[in-house]
């Protein structure tokens, strides 16, 4: 647990007091989603540190006690750093995480080398899903019902498990906590209204835009949109991908991970350190 931004939140760290060539990942998750939902993607990529917290009332972080917005839990995710002694990391978000990340590079620019956008959109501004599978997701027992969340899991999250693995399907529904009503309620309250659309053109970290072409929560055009409006953007799509392709691609995604983060830095990016 950490005091952060006059907020607990537990705060999760992987191989921060190992010497690595490159910087850490500070990773923003989707909603309700615990730290544990995304643990094995910091277990796959051994060579870097990973910053990772609990929003509140998710996971074991304490209820809030007053409302927030991606302006003061960006400032927030700024005090995690400077507590743990981090001024550089590359930012990565998934789904509603995915558009906490983008507030938290053009608030933070300065800290953020590189930007990863995970089966997101830009906010309010965005292509809507499949209804059915937004019905679904809607309800909560998605979180608490393991029967549920496996009976429906297909029109959820939509795409084929690429690695053929299905007791990784398993394994994501077993390390799910419910949030609380409080704790979800503030994360749908936060983003309402937002959008990052007239400002991503004046993003100017190399951002790389993942997608899966079966995303039913996320279809494919709102990554196409962000790729479109950020210069210095790439749009990678996983054929056969759903919303959770992290899991079901989980080689290819890692894979296109190193290629994106581990390529040489852009003149742009030395002129910005010099």
């Amino acid at each position: 647990m950490m005091e952060a931004g006059g907020r607990t939140l537990r705060v999760a760290t992987w191989r921060l007091d190992k010497k690595s060539e490159h910087p850490p990942i500070l990773f923003f998750n989707g909603i309700g989603a615990n730290i544990e939902a995304v643990a094995p993607l910091a277990e796959q990529l051994p060579e870097r540190g990973f910053v990772m917290f609990d929003m509140p009332g998710t996971g074991e972080s304490p209820d809030p006690t007053v409302p927030y917005n991606p302006f003061t839990m960006s400032w927030t995710a700024s005090q995690i750093l400077d507590q743990l002694g981090l001024d550089l990391v590359d930012v990565m978000g998934v789904s509603w995480g995915g558009a906490m990340a983008q507030h938290f590079a053009l608030q933070h620019p300065g800290v953020t080398r590189r930007l990863v956008l995970v089966a997101t959109t830009a906010g309010m501004l965005m292509v809507p899903g499949n209804p059915a599978a937004l019905t679904k997701m809607a309800n909560p027992r998605r979180y608490i019902d393991p029967k549920f969340m496996n009976e429906h899991f297909q029109t959820l999250y939509g795409g084929v498990d690429r690695d053929g693995a299905k007791h990784q399907k398993d394994s994501h529904i077993g390390r799910l906590k419910p949030p609380s009503p409080r704790g979800y309620f503030y994360q749908l309250l936060a983003m309402l209204g937002w959008t990052s659309l007239p400002a991503l053109p004046f993003m100017s970290k190399e951002t790389l835009v993942m997608m899966g072409d079966e995303d039913q929560i996320v279809p494919l055009i709102n990554g196409r949109i962000l790729a479109s409006a950020i210069p210095n953007a790439r749009l990678e799509v996983f054929k056969g991908g759903g919303h959770l392709f992290l899991l079901t691609h989980a080689d290819e995604s890692v894979a296109a991970l190193r290629d994106f983060l581990d390529a040489p830095d852009t003149d742009a990016e030395r002129r910005r350190a010099a």
